[in-house]
């Protein structure tokens, strides 16, 4: 679980005061109201009269239904709890709603992964959250699905994908990405939503994996006015590196690093430069 930073517990200090609940229950509502994305709540606690939940717009319901009192407190502590992550940059996940789905024939299930939030001077952030490269910096939003953890950076237009103890930084190019799937069973495939639809997460170009960098066929992350054809030229490498890189990625496939469909693809990508 996470913990709050000396600000987030002057945070609830603050709440606990003004509202006349007590820290431990305010508490327990922060984390209520983030775990539901700031748009809602889903909580137990005595001080609250049991279990209830909360929706912004005006839903509220509480175990003890008949205690308006109770439920106008309740209402306007959620209220300003969701105020107050809102004004957390990058802390609650913007790019869309994220729904679970479960089905897929052949007894395989699909679940999406909603995209989680990025840091916050609230929330200590635990030793394992920045998995990715440090040049990324701080992402747009992370996400976990199953035994893959998913770092996006929108500006950079890079993905940051971990599986088991292997971390590949992917070339996003135009796609916004909203969410992700893993296929449980067969190979455990991994997509994602953008505006182009479903897309597998294979067809991007990887940009490097364990720290070790690849060519890449994209000026992504650079502004398209800032970048001249003469530097576009520049950046091709010449039909040696192309072959050198090909054995490179042949290398990496025969180590178990690469699957057959990424190698294919990345190939057929390098060789359409000559």
């Amino acid at each position: 679980m996470q913990r709050l930073t000396s600000q987030g517990q002057a945070v609830v200090d603050d709440l606990a005061q003004r509202h006349g609940f007590s820290r431990d229950a305010v508490a327990h509502m922060l984390f209520a109201v983030l775990n539901g994305n700031g748009g809602m709540a889903q909580f137990s606690h005595p001080e609250f009269g049991g279990s209830g939940q909360w929706m912004r717009g005006g839903m509220l319901m509480l175990s003890d239904m008949f205690n308006h009192t109770l439920k106008g407190r309740v209402d306007a502590l959620c209220h300003e709890i969701a105020e107050i992550l809102a004004n957390q940059p990058g802390l609650l996940q913007t790019s869309g709603n994220f729904q679970s789905q479960s089905q897929s024939g052949g007894g395989q299930q699909h679940q999406d992964s909603g995209m989680s939030r990025g840091s916050s001077s609230l929330f200590v952030s635990e030793p394992g959250d920045r998995w990715w490269p440090s040049e990324l910096g701080v992402p747009n939003a992370t996400g976990v699905q199953n035994d893959a953890r998913y770092a996006y950076f929108a500006d950079a237009r890079r993905l940051a994908v971990r599986v088991g103890g292997n971390v590949r930084v992917y070339d996003t190019g135009d796609h916004r990405i909203g969410g992700f799937s893993q296929q449980q069973g067969s190979g455990g495939t991994i997509t994602f939503t953008s505006q182009h639809g479903t897309v597998d997460l294979a067809s991007l170009p990887v940009v490097s994996q364990d720290g070790h960098s690849f060519p890449s066929s994209s000026t992504a992350g650079k502004p398209a006015a800032a970048t001249s054809s003469a530097t576009t030229q520049a950046a091709d490498p010449a039909q040696a590196d192309i072959f050198s890189a090909i054995e490179r990625l042949g290398d990496l496939k025969d180590k178990g690093l690469l699957t057959d469909e990424e190698f294919a693809a990345k190939k057929a990508e390098l060789l359409k430069r000559l």
